[in-house]
């Protein structure tokens, strides 16, 4: 007799513990804010990475703007006619001018050709159909009082795309980074 008492008070006292376990679990709300910050994070990080993403190509976009007037500069002053300058030699002159941004030998693309007047200056996107550079660019860097158009063109990767919203315009997830500059020669000797 004494034996089940001891066992009926035993069962009583786990299911009380038992009950008082879940109860505490339940009402218990220290790993709330780790629980919510595991839902919050990867919508957070993605949309900080799509920012920085969005500031780089903002800033490789400047970085080949200002590379094309410094070095279209030389073609209208007259010195990459004066030195013998072809495309290649023009390529190393603007790669001199991006340091570290860019992958400049195989990923810079130059195209200057001169025009008539500047109402035929053709500045249609150098991207196919299919998303690929069409890459027959050529090197005409005219004479004195000749209008010229210089183009640098870089395919720049894109890494992150948020719900949609994606950077790049050309085929394997690249953004083509075009950089302008048109202008008269000046009469040089």
């Amino acid at each position: 007799m004494l034996g089940m008492t001891v066992k009926r008070l035993a069962m009583r006292a786990v299911a009380f513990l038992e009950k008082s376990v879940a109860r505490r679990f339940v009402r218990h709300q220290d790993g709330a804010a780790a629980v919510e910050f595991g839902i919050i994070a990867a919508p957070f990080l993605a949309l900080v990475f799509a920012i920085m993403e969005t500031a780089m190509v903002f800033f490789a976009g400047q970085t080949l703007e200002t590379a094309t007037s410094d070095s279209a500069r030389l073609i209208m002053t007259g010195q990459a006619q004066t030195q013998g300058f072809d495309q290649a030699k023009f390529k190393e002159a603007v790669c001199s001018k991006v340091h570290g941004v860019f992958d400049c030998a195989s990923g810079i693309y130059v195209d200057v050709k001169t025009y008539s007047s500047f109402s035929s200056v053709d500045l249609s996107s150098p991207v196919d159909s299919n998303g690929n550079l069409k890459t027959n660019f050529t090197y005409q860097p005219g004479g004195p009082g000749d209008i010229v158009v210089v183009r640098l063109m870089y395919q720049w990767p894109v890494y992150v795309s948020l719900l949609g919203l994606n950077l790049s315009d050309m085929a394997g997830s690249k953004r083509l980074i075009v950089a302008t500059a048109a202008f008269r020669n000046e009469p040089y000797q």
